[in-house]
């Protein structure tokens, strides 16, 4: 009962209570209608008789009666009997087909609903609110889901101001320590072993930290880029690969695309998730292996795969990949320069286009990233 939908709960309590009630009805009029046929019987018998006297009550099974009558009183009792209980039925169907039609008209608000919450994203939390001119059962319902939003609107407003000042903060600082860091390894060349590996480490660590703090900028400020523009993408793949062309030589990994599409979209914002999303492919991909980008123009949208012949993606992280600072595997991602922000700065990309990125297929033979992007959707500023 558990895994019925409420339209189908609804339509089969209702149909219980009409057969209950059709079973009882049938009875009463059963039991009515043989006491009324055997006072006429009783009345037939006492004047087809008269010598015999009036007759207590009509027994088809007594030898004094007509037998003639008999068999027709008999019949007409089992006929009516065989009658009331097809009514029933035919009740019962019937009062159940129109209950779950009736239901379903009922909870069309409830459908409604449960189809705007599925397209609920953090970037769009301002236009998912729901109307309160409902019915009276749903109205406090809906004034409760639209406080909520309110509350999640404000808590990820306030989670991206403060990740955009304390990046902003930490920028100074950051440049500040690089610079010195740098300064002081040139005029020390000939320093020991061991203070130049140190110097080389903290080295490394400024610079990832500054890419960090990059990354979280360009995070918090995506709201406020226009994403008007037209977007050819066959000419953009030719300058990403282009621009990880060294990369990929460094790795041995050969580049390639086909496929062209038109979008309206942020070519910024674009180029970014494209790039991300190749230079993981590249990163990540076995030596001398390849890279292919292919684009598929549909009717009302595009679809971007990145595909490689890396080691693949356990199935159990193929959905946590997008989330901030996750990484599969930690050793490899410092031993490639990475942060755990790439993917999902990828992922924001996508959702602030009404886009979604996903990893369509992953083996030990590679990965094939999909990103789907509708053409005609135009982000809005903040």
């Amino acid at each position: 009962m558990k895994r019925l939908s409420l339209q189908w709960r609804i339509t089969l309590m209702t149909a219980v209570l009409i057969a209950v009630t059709c079973l009882l009805m049938n009875c009463l009029i059963g039991y009515s209608g043989k006491h009324y046929m055997d006072s006429i019987s009783d009345g037939i018998s006492a004047y087809s008789d008269i010598d015999q006297g009036k007759p207590d009550s009509f027994d088809p099974q007594s030898k004094n009666l007509d037998q003639e009558l008999t068999i027709i009183v008999s019949g007409v009792q089992e006929s009516f009997g065989i009658t009331n209980w097809y009514i029933t039925a035919a009740v019962t169907v019937f009062g159940g087909v129109l209950a779950y039609f009736v239901s379903g008209h009922a909870l069309k608000p409830l459908r409604s609903f449960a189809a705007q919450i599925e397209h609920v994203q953090p970037n769009n939390l301002s236009d998912m609110k729901v109307s309160e001119d409902v019915l009276p059962e749903f109205k406090q319902f809906s004034s409760s889901f639209n406080s909520m939003i309110d509350r999640l609107d404000e808590g990820f407003t306030a989670q991206r101001q403060f990740t955009g000042n304390a990046a902003h903060e930490l920028r100074t600082p950051l440049a500040l320590m690089q610079a010195q860091i740098e300064l002081f390894a040139v005029e020390h060349v000939d320093a020991e072993p061991e203070i130049a590996e140190f110097l080389k480490l903290l080295q490394e660590q400024t610079e990832r930290m500054s890419q960090m703090t990059k990354i979280l900028l360009e995070m918090s400020a995506l709201r406020t880029v226009p994403c008007n523009d037209t977007v050819e993408l066959a000419p953009m793949l030719e300058e990403i690969l282009t621009d990880l062309a060294p990369l990929a030589e460094e790795k041995g990994v050969t580049l390639s695309y086909d496929g062209d599409g038109t979008l309206i979209g942020s070519d910024t914002l674009l180029y970014r998730m494209i790039f991300n999303l190749t230079e993981n492919a590249i990163r990540y991909n076995r030596c001398d292996a390849a890279v292919h980008i292919s684009i598929c123009d549909e009717a009302d949208r595009i679809l971007i795969r990145v595909k490689d012949h890396g080691f693949g993606i356990a199935e159990q992280y193929r959905e946590s990949i997008f989330q901030p600072f996750f990484r599969v595997d930690k050793s490899r991602s410092r031993a490639h320069g990475g942060v755990g922000l790439g993917l999902s700065l990828v992922w924001e990309i996508a959702s602030l286009h009404g886009g979604t990125v996903k990893t369509e297929e992953s083996s030990e033979n590679g990965t094939v990233m999909l990103v789907t992007l509708p053409k005609r959707v135009i982000c809005k500023v903040q």
